[in-house]
């Protein structure tokens, strides 16, 4: 069954961003496997922004890479959920 075929997949894009964006990050992953009009809007930096806070703190020197942040949203999200992160005060699990 095509895109086309499916009611779902005739949503506007941005109604269906709206809608994985109030969703989990979980459901956000799972659903890019629906379509590729799914698949675009799961990956969507939109999408992620609504999963990461809007400032992060500042970091304790040393615990992420002297890398640039990806480029991605999601990329950024999965980085920084792979394990715990120091901050200068407290410690926050990204569970």
């Amino acid at each position: 069954m095509g895109a086309e075929a499916c009611e779902i997949g005739r949503l506007p894009e941005e109604l269906l961003l709206a809608a994985l964006a109030r969703t989990s990050t979980r459901d956000a992953c799972r659903t890019a496997a629906v379509s590729p009009t799914f698949r675009a809007a799961a990956d969507s930096d939109s999408v992620w922004a609504c999963f990461l806070p809007r400032v992060l703190p500042p970091l304790a020197a040393g615990e992420l890479p002297a890398v640039p942040p990806p480029p991605r949203k999601k990329d950024l999200f999965l980085r920084l959920s792979d394990s715990p992160v120091l901050l200068l005060e407290k410690r926050v699990d990204q569970a």
